[in-house]
């Protein structure tokens, strides 16, 4: 018997997972074959890897030292899907993925189209929904991966930066500020403010900037705090606040001339777009590539 990958990849999932019914459901397979496939591995190496006498599985001093092995076996396979996603024109297969709001809502759609130029075969189902909803889909393996907009700890999950954004400052077209060509952050306080939820990924950025810049954030006149970038952008061309908002969000708007973007002086609110998913899975060949397509591409022609 040769020792193969699925055996080190079935190793790891119920190490992680702690039991061999989680690691089955997360590899999609029968608890007798996972169990089978461990069996196999210890059998090949002449020792046992993990015990089984409590209700969670330990590792043995054998099977801790197989663990960093098998990780990088895994991260070998990411890796080599990566470089090979490039050559995969004529790719079949459907890509399903969660996204948080901005991004689901403005930002993939325009690059959905042109990654479907190239990979016409690829099928694409999106769920738009909030960090916690994708990370929790994740969990129970109704998605493969997720695009969020702030970092996110989790034992569990992978991440890893794959676009970047920016926050500006919006005004409805008649606000006293309309007319400015740059703004001093200080003035900007003295408005009311409609803002997006606590812990939406907009909110945490503008905040841990406006903190950076000794902004006391008791201070801000918040008025509204809406639930969708959408309903922002209505409240503020409705006159009734400012806000801050991914500069993708807003470019028909602006175009309209129904809300203007003012550069505030000396303050940037960057911020990078995540990809999340669990250690212990290997994402399809499709989903690799449409990450590849995000790390790699300049996405400013499009957005």
């Amino acid at each position: 018997m040769a020792l193969n990958f699925h055996q080190l990849h079935i190793f790891y999932t119920v190490a992680e997972r702690g039991s061999f019914s989680a690691a089955a459901q997360a590899l999609h397979m029968t608890q007798p074959a996972v169990t089978m496939q461990v069996q196999s591995l210890e059998d090949y190496f002449g020792t046992k890897l993990l015990l089984r006498s409590t209700k969670r599985i330990e590792l043995t001093e054998a099977g801790r030292a197989l663990m960093p092995f098998a990780q990088r076996s895994i991260d070998l396979i990411r890796d080599t899907d990566m470089h090979m996603s490039k050559f995969t024109k004529q790719l079949k297969g459907r890509l399903q993925l969660g996204a948080s709001l901005t991004i689901g809502e403005y930002i993939l759609p325009r690059l959905l189209g042109p990654f479907g130029q190239e990979y016409p075969h690829i099928s694409i189902s999106m769920k738009v929904m909030n960090t916690a909803q994708i990370m929790e889909e994740i969990v129970n393996h109704q998605l493969n991966f997720g695009l969020i907009e702030a970092p996110v700890n989790h034992p569990d999950m992978h991440m890893e930066a794959v676009m970047s954004d920016e926050l500006q400052l919006i005004v409805g077209k008649n606000h006293p500020l309309a007319d400015a060509t740059i703004v001093e952050l200080e003035d900007v306080m003295n408005y009311p403010f409609v803002l997006r939820e606590q812990g939406s990924g907009t909110r945490l950025v503008m905040e841990d900037e406006l903190r950076a810049k000794n902004i006391d954030l008791a201070q801000m006149k918040i008025v509204m705090e809406l639930g969708s970038t959408g309903a922002v952008k209505s409240a503020v061309e409705a006159g009734l606040g400012i806000s801050f908002v991914s500069s993708s969000s807003v470019k028909h708007e602006v175009a309209l001339g129904l809300i203007k973007k003012i550069p505030i002086r000396d303050v940037r609110f960057k911020r990078q777009f995540y990809s999340i998913f669990l250690k212990s899975a290997l994402l399809p060949i499709s989903a690799v590539t449409f990450l590849s397509f995000l790390r790699e591409r300049d996405l400013r022609q499009w957005l």
